[in-house]
């Protein structure tokens, strides 16, 4: 209890909510009890969603070398299947990890309950077994009835049976065949949609690339779902290995294929499709030896809840798409130099939220667990924790892209007119990484606590008012006004979570009695 107050008391006693965010902000690098757990969850984390794009790059950069058009060809392949594949996979994988470590700490505490009646209760006497039998029991039928639909079971082997686990891995492998036999079937007016013509000499490899890549949709959907799981677990080093060993795979396999065995576009293709197969099967054989994912009965699936809640997530990820989408768009309308510098804006923009994507994981899988067992205190103090750590890691990329991207421009691009205008994005892309990195890391902080409705809601909102900024200021002000839209839409982002704190509703009502 002691090692407890130790981590947690120095961010509860508070007069205002969101004093919560400020308190103690010396000690946002203290490694107790709560920093070394958030480090253990995040930096794993960060490390896996930085190692696909690193592979996406070597895998380009040999793509390359067969020819400009096969490079165009696959680029539109890859962006197409990315975008189907973000609609099922965001909300798949949030859901998961939230519901994993609820039902995971519910589950533990059962645990706890029945080692301590345990140890209370004289092991001599048959009468006093029936009732401690009869304890465990009656803890049973209260878990369940404080977990809703968890209806946790214990299982005779070592494996526990963890019914959100069993839920995401059906959802995922049915989403997967879904998403391959569309894209497969649908591939050629999808590509005429994206703007590859009949006529385009780069429809016949775009339509090679996308159909075989298409055959790995079922492994990348049921890997993130199972990435989901053990993020639930607060394990995301197991999802690191896997990730590395798919990666790495596809780095050794693209250049036989392609070169050796003469393949072309269609050897990076199954390159590709082949590691994330390896990538499904070392997590599958992982998470097996921790779960027996066949449920006793169908009802002992989650299905209701998955759907739900997935659809409110699946709003927010439409709502954010749009967004972006739309902001490119506006940027392609001003001529091809200005969508030039676009792009490389918004992609270091971009990337360099993954490292903040670490702490949300980190935070949603802390909160979801504390929640659970109702530790408001835990909870307080990891949302603390992590939007303090969020801050200062957005202040230290804001330092580095300030000082370091106008000398990095030049390796995109050599166009003058294309490096003005990156210079001019510049200090935008620099001096909103703290704002960016809160808003992602406050996604995690609200799904951890389960505020999926809020999420989603919020979030259309920020996307309607960011929307009629866009075309205002991209009207009037041009390349400068589409960042300064952007920059609005991310502090919206910001306000939004701050806003659920502050005024302590939703999950954070408890705030009221700790005042």
């Amino acid at each position: 209890m002691t090692e407890k107050d130790d981590s947690f008391s120095c961010e509860n006693s508070v007069k205002l909510p969101i004093c919560v965010f400020f308190k103690d902000a010396r000690l946002v690098f203290k490694l107790d009890k709560l920093g070394l757990e958030i480090a253990s969850i995040a930096l794993p984390a960060a490390l896996a969603l930085t190692a696909d794009p690193i592979a996406s790059l070597v895998d380009t950069a040999f793509i390359g070398q067969i020819g400009s058009v096969e490079l165009a060809a696959v680029g539109v392949s890859i962006a197409l299947f990315n975008q189907v594949s973000r609609i099922a996979i965001f909300p798949l994988v949030s859901v998961t990890t939230s519901f994993v470590a609820e039902e995971d700490a519910l589950e533990r505490v059962g645990s706890e309950i029945q080692e301590s009646d345990e140890l209370e209760t004289n092991p001599t006497s048959d009468v006093e077994n029936q009732q401690l039998i009869a304890q465990i029991d009656h803890y049973t039928d209260k878990s369940k009835s404080v977990s809703e639909s968890f209806e946790l079971e214990t299982v005779e082997d070592e494996r526990r049976h963890i019914p959100s686990a069993s839920s995401a891995m059906v959802i995922g492998g049915v989403l997967g065949l879904v998403q391959a036999v569309f894209l497969i079937s649908e591939a050629k007016p999808l590509l005429n949609f994206m703007g590859v013509k009949s006529d385009s000499p780069m429809l016949t490899p775009a339509q090679q690339y996308l159909r075989l890549r298409s055959l790995g949709a079922p492994a990348v959907l049921l890997s993130l779902a199972m990435q989901g799981v053990f993020r639930g677990f607060k394990d995301t080093k197991t999802p690191l290995y896997a990730t590395v060993a798919g990666d790495l795979t596809n780095i050794i396999l693209d250049p036989i294929f392609i070169f050796v065995l003469r393949m072309g576009v269609s050897g990076a293709a199954i390159a590709h499709v082949i590691s994330q197969y390896l990538i499904s099967i070392i997590l599958l054989w992982r998470l097996m030896n921790k779960v027996n994912l066949l449920p006793p009965s169908i009802k002992h699936l989650q299905f209701g809840r998955f759907l739900k809640n997935g659809f409110l997530l699946l709003m927010r990820v439409v709502a954010v798409t749009f967004c972006v989408t739309l902001a490119a768009s506006l940027a392609a309308r001003q001529g091809a130099t200005s969508m030039a510098a676009f792009q490389v804006c918004l992609q270091v923009w971009l990337a360099t939220s993954l490292l903040a994507d670490g702490l949300a994981v980190a935070g949603q899988a802390i909160l979801a667990s504390a929640f659970a067992r109702k530790d408001y205190d835990k909870a307080t103090a990891t949302a603390s924790r992590v939007l303090k750590l969020g801050l200062v890691l957005g202040i230290i990329l804001a330092v580095i892209l300030g000082v370091g991207m106008p000398f990095g421009a030049r390796l995109f691009s050599k166009d003058v007119n294309v490096l003005h205008l990156i210079g001019i994005g510049i200090p935008f892309v620099a001096a909103t990484q703290p704002i960016n990195a809160l808003a992602f890391v406050f996604d995690g902080v609200n799904f951890g606590a389960s505020d999926f409705a809020y999420s989603a809601y919020s979030m259309v909102l920020v996307a309607i008012l960011s929307i009629l900024c866009l075309f205002f200021l991209s009207s009037s002000n041009g390349f400068i006004g589409i960042w300064v839209a952007l920059t609005i839409y991310m502090s919206l982002r910001t306000f939004a979570g701050f806003w659920r704190i502050g005024t302590r509703t939703g999950p954070w009502n408890f705030l009221h009695y700790r005042s």
